[in-house]
């Protein structure tokens, strides 16, 4: 890829609905980055979770687009999605708390000084209110370049805890990129 859509500096931000190519673009900007940097302190982070509704994959993983370099750090939650599989507001919120939790191991395990970050799927881990992207925006911060994607959509506009809390994160998310790539699913 000689002309990357994303710059391999600083800290992108690509959002959008599901199905619009988020998780593509972030493996193309993976992609690029070993091509001209190599594989060395490459630290992919992988949130999405993967689910079917109406014969669609919702989601998905960046392994779908690329096979992630074998010496590249990887770190895999096999995450909930709280909205779209819990059968209460509570139970949404349980989900989401469980994301969090077990996120947080995944941010312990990280290697410390990333050149490059690549998350997939970045709110997930932030969709119950104690839940801080602080941590990973710090990390992320540290690397030459950091590239996030995350759900922009109606299905976060609803007045639900586990909506609000992904609407603050986003927001954060915002504030912290140098600069925000918006998909349309068109």
């Amino acid at each position: 890829m000689s002309d990357p859509s994303v710059p391999l500096a600083g800290t992108t931000l690509v959002v959008g609905p599901s199905n619009a190519g988020k998780t593509r673009l972030t493996a193309e900007a993976l992609q690029s980055w070993v091509e001209h940097e190599g594989t060395a302190g490459v630290a992919i982070l992988e949130f999405a979770p993967e689910l079917e509704r109406d014969g669609r994959i919702l989601g998905g993983r960046l392994d779908r687009f690329l096979t992630p370099p074998a010496d590249a750090w990887q770190g895999v939650l096999d995450a909930h999605a709280p909205r779209t599989t819990a059968d209460s507001p509570s139970e949404a919120v349980e989900l989401a708390a469980d994301n969090a939790r077990r996120a947080d191991t995944l941010f312990d395990a990280a290697p410390d000084a990333p050149r490059a970050v690549f998350v997939n799927d970045a709110t997930i881990p932030f969709q119950h209110a104690d839940a801080d992207p602080t941590h990973l925006l710090d990390y992320c911060a540290d690397a030459e370049m950091a590239v996030l994607n995350a759900l922009e959509a109606d299905e976060i506009v609803g007045d639900d805890a586990v909506s609000r809390a992904e609407r603050r994160t986003l927001d954060a998310f915002r504030s912290a990129a140098d600069r925000v790539i918006r998909l349309d699913d068109g």
